[in-house]
């Protein structure tokens, strides 16, 4: 298995995770093909965006991967007045990461992160380990210590 930089973060920060690897296809680099390919619950696994803010500029969302983000809460949440996603063709230079392997965990700044507030209902959730084909499980908990995150009601 390849070692991630966000794996090196958490080892560093004495984080404990697991890693699983997944089949990638390019075809479909859906959260919900890689829920079922590591045979787990949709409701556990993370998917990663990344939106800009009028006010606060770049912010991170982690949201189960069969949730729609609801950009009027993520607003709310963040104190902006509007938020947008961020174009495909500016994640790999804002972030560091590709689509399909963009982690809360590592990018190139630390932006401010919101979580989908179901993830604390779990002793664990998976998000990207910042490549495709491998996701970092580790408690919420950590998680949102570890990116400084704020839980919200993030989702449709």
């Amino acid at each position: 298995m390849i070692k991630t930089n966000a794996m090196r973060l958490l080892e560093t920060a004495k984080i404990p995770f697991h890693a699983m690897e997944y089949e990638v296809e390019e075809s479909d680099l859906s959260g919900v093909h890689v829920a079922e390919q590591l045979g787990e619950p949709v409701e556990q696994v993370f998917k990663t965006l990344v939106l800009r803010g009028s006010r606060l500029g770049y912010l991170v969302c982690c949201i189960p991967v069969a949730e729609e983000l609801d950009l009027k809460k993520v607003a709310k949440a963040a104190g902006e007045k509007h938020v947008e996603m961020l174009p495909l063709k500016e994640l790999l230079p804002v972030t560091g990461y590709i689509r399909g392997g963009c982690s809360p965990i590592g990018m190139k700044k630390r932006f401010p992160t919101y979580i989908e507030e179901t993830a604390i209902l779990f002793e664990e959730i998976a998000v990207s380990a910042g490549a495709r084909g491998v996701q970092i499980f580790l408690n919420p908990e950590d998680l949102i210590r570890y990116t400084g995150a704020e839980t919200a009601d993030l989702t449709v």
